[in-house]
C-alpha cells in the first residue's frame, strides 16, 4: 500500500442512532483507505505541502494519526519510554481496559502506511526561525488570554452545534477556582491536583496545563437543590471507584446535609473519609462502576504557553494552546468495552485503518462511550475547532493505549483524596512511585528511558539530572519539589515558547505539535526491520496510578 503526497478520500454518512455508542447525529466516517484518483492539482510529487493544502483540499495526509510522535522513538534496544502507555493487566481479572499491548513496548508494529513517521515537525531545526521573536513579543503574546474571546464569540454562534464550556476567569486560574478547585462561577468545574503524565506534560519538554471534571447536575443537588457536600461526596466516590479504591479521604463533608451515612460508622457527623458506596448520593441514582466513570462526567484540558514571571518563575500561562474536552455520552458495561476492544483488534488484525468517527461539531467518538472534541490556536492565536483530521490524533491516547483508566489519564493520577482538590501546584508534589513500587516514577522513567524526554534531546534535562549517561539517582531523589524537577528555565521557556509559535503561524499541526528547538535524533524517520527489538529486561510492568502515602 502506497500513501500518494494527494489523495483523493473514500467518505461516507451513516445514521448511528440505533447505535448503543453514539450520540443521536448524523456522523461521518473519516476516511481510511485511500485510491489513487488523476487531476489538475496545485502540487507535484516532490513538491513541500504545507499543512494547511490537506485541510484547504479535504485530503487525508496522516491515515496513522492514531500513532503518536512518541512512538517512533529509537530504543537502541535499551531505552523504553514505551512502557508509560502499553501495558498488559492479566492478573487483575476486573479491569475494564483489556488492552494488554504490553508486547508493544520497543516493538515497531505499524501498518505499511505507518512504517513512515508522517511527524516531520520532528525534523525541523527551529533555531534560526525563533531568532527574530524576541523576549518581549513571546511575553505579551503568551500573557494574553485568549479563552474569553472564544467562549464568547462561540456563544453567539447560532449555528454551532457542538458544546460550549465558560469558565469565568479560566485564563487566571487564581481567579477562577476555590481552594477546593471548585468554579467560582457555579459552572460546576472543579479543579484537581494531579502528577503530569511522563514526559510530553512536564513543563520541560513545552507546555503547561490543568484538568477540571465536571459530573452531571444530579450528582450536585439533593431534592433539586445544589448541595457542596453532596457533589464533594460524588466526586469522592468518583475517585474511588476509578482508582478501585475501597476507602478515600475527604474534605469535611456533612453527612446530615447528604442524608446518609458515608464512613461506616453508624451515625451521621462531619467526616474526613469515606468508603465505597453501592451508588452515588444525592439525586443521582447510578451505581458505582469498578475503574469506570458514571454517564455525563466531562473532563476539561487547558494546554497552555510556559509562564515566565519576572524573577523567573514558571506558571501556567493565560494563553491557551488548546483546549481539550471530553464527555461520558455512553456508559458501556465491563463486557461491552471488552467488544470494543476486541473489534478493534480484529480490524487491525484485518489490516485495517484505524477509523475515526466524527460528530460534526461535537468533535469524534472514541467508540469506548466518550465524545472527544478540542480547540487549537489559529494563526492570529484566536481558539478554533479543530479540523477532523487534527481531531483524529486524540484517538491516539484516548482509544486502545493499555495503561488507562477508562480511555484517561490524569484523574488516575490525582493527589489522593482530600489533598488532591484544589487546582494542580507542581510545588506541594513529590516524586512519589507508582503503585506496588518503591523508587519515585520520574527518577524511574528517566533511568528507564535514558533522559528527561522520551525523545531523550532535552539538554537541559540531561545537563541538571544526569552524569556521564546515566541519571544521578541521589541528586534527583534530593528535588525539593516536582517543580524543581521537572520545570524549565526561563530561557528554555521562551524558546520553547517561540518555538510553537512558529507551529501556530505555520498552521502545521499536521506535522506535529511538539516544540522542538532543534531537530530530533533519536527519531525514526522510516521504521525497517533493521531496528533492534527492545531487550526483554528492558520491558516493565507498570500502573499509572500512585502510591501517594509517600507524598
Amino acid at each position: 500500500m502506497q500513501h500518494q503526497l494527494l489523495i483523493t478520500t473514500l467518505t461516507a454518512t451513516i445514521m448511528l442512532s440505533g447505535c448503543s455508542d453514539a450520540p443521536q447525529q448524523q456522523n461521518k466516517i473519516l476516511p481510511t483507505e485511500a485510491q489513487e484518483h488523476v487531476f489538475d492539482t496545485p502540487y507535484k510529487p516532490g513538491d513541500d505541502i504545507p499543512a494547511t493544502a490537506y485541510i484547504e483540499h479535504d485530503e487525508v495526509y496522516n491515515p496513522e494519526s492514531v500513532i503518536p510522535p512518541q512512538c517512533y522513538t529509537k530504543t537502541d534496544g535499551v531505552n523504553n519510554p514505551c512502557y508509560a502507555c502499553h501495558q498488559s493487566y492479566h492478573e487483575q481479572k476486573n479491569r475494564p481496559n483489556v488492552m494488554n499491548d504490553g508486547d508493544l513496548q520497543g516493538d515497531y508494529e505499524f501498518s505499511d502506511l505507518g512504517l513512515t513517521n508522517h511527524w516531520k515537525n520532528l525534523f525541523i531545526d527551529r533555531t534560526e526561525l525563533i531568532k527574530g521573536i524576541s523576549d518581549q513579543e513571546i511575553t505579551n503574546w503568551i500573557e494574553q488570554d485568549n479563552y474569553s474571546p472564544f467562549i464568547e464569540k462561540i456563544s453567539k454562534d447560532t449555528g454551532w452545534k457542538g458544546e460550549i464550556t465558560p469558565i469565568k476567569d479560566l485564563a487566571f486560574p487564581e481567579k477562577a477556582f476555590d481552594e477546593l478547585g471548585f468554579a467560582r462561577d457555579g459552572s460546576g468545574w472543579v479543579a484537581f491536583n494531579y502528577k503530569p503524565f511522563p514526559s510530553t506534560f512536564w513543563p520541560t519538554n513545552g507546555s503547561t496545563g490543568d484538568v477540571m471534571i465536571r459530573l452531571p447536575r444530579q450528582f450536585q443537588t439533593i431534592n433539586g437543590e445544589y448541595n457542596q457536600d453532596v457533589y464533594l461526596a460524588n466526586l469522592s466516590l468518583t475517585e474511588l471507584a476509578v482508582k478501585g479504591l475501597k476507602e478515600i479521604s475527604v474534605p469535611d463533608i456533612s453527612e446530615n446535609n447528604v442524608g446518609q451515612d458515608l464512613n461506616g460508622d453508624g451515625k451521621l457527623s462531619v467526616i474526613d473519609h469515606i468508603v465505597a458506596q453501592p451508588k452515588y448520593v444525592g439525586d443521582s441514582v447510578e451505581a458505582l462502576a469498578h475503574m469506570l466513570y458514571p454517564e455525563g462526567t466531562e473532563f476539561l484540558h487547558t494546554v497552555r504557553y510556559l509562564g515566565v514571571d519576572e524573577q523567573g518563575e514558571i506558571y501556567n500561562a493565560p494563553r491557551l494552546k488548546e483546549l481539550r474536552y471530553m464527555k461520558k455520552h455512553n456508559f458501556k458495561s465491563k463486557q461491552e468495552i471488552a467488544a470494543s476492544y476486541y473489534r478493534e483488534a480484529k480490524e487491525k488484525e484485518f489490516e485495517k485503518m484505524p477509523v475515526t468517527m466524527y460528530l460534526g461539531d461535537r468533535g469524534v467518538n472514541n467508540t469506548f462511550g466518550w465524545t472527544i472534541n478540542g480547540y487549537i490556536e489559529d494563526s492570529n492565536g484566536e481558539l478554533r475547532p479543530q479540523h477532523a483530521q487534527e481531531l483524529a490524533f486524540c484517538n491516539g491516547c484516548h482509544k486502545t493505549v493499555g495503561s488507562t483508566y477508562d480511555q484517561t489519564f490524569s484523574f488516575a493520577r490525582k493527589v489522593e483524596g482530600a489533598a488532591g482538590w484544589g487546582y494542580i501546584n507542581l510545588r506541594t508534589q513529590q516524586d512519589v512511585p507508582n503503585v506496588g513500587e518503591k523508587q519515585g516514577e520520574f527518577l524511574t522513567y528517566m533511568e528507564r528511558v535514558g533522559g528527561g524526554d522520551e525523545f531523550r534531546q532535552n539538554q537541559e534535562m540531561l545537563r541538571k539530572w544526569f552524569t556521564g549517561g546515566k541519571v544521578d539517582m541521589e541528586k534527583v531523589q534530593s528535588a525539593v519539589n516536582l517543580y524543581e524537577l521537572i520545570t524549565p528555565s526561563k530561557e528554555r521557556s521562551l524558546a520553547l515558547n517561540k518555538a510553537y509559535l512558529t507551529i501556530v503561524k505555520e498552521q502545521s499541526y499536521l506535522f506535529g505539535r511538539d516544540a522542538t528547538l532543534v531537530k530530533a535524533k533519536n527519531v525514526l524517520q522510516q521504521v525497517d526491520d533493521s531496528q533492534a527489538p527492545l531487550q526483554q529486561s528492558k520491558q516493565f510492568a507498570w500502573d499509572m496510578q500512585l502510591d501517594w502515602s509517600k507524598n
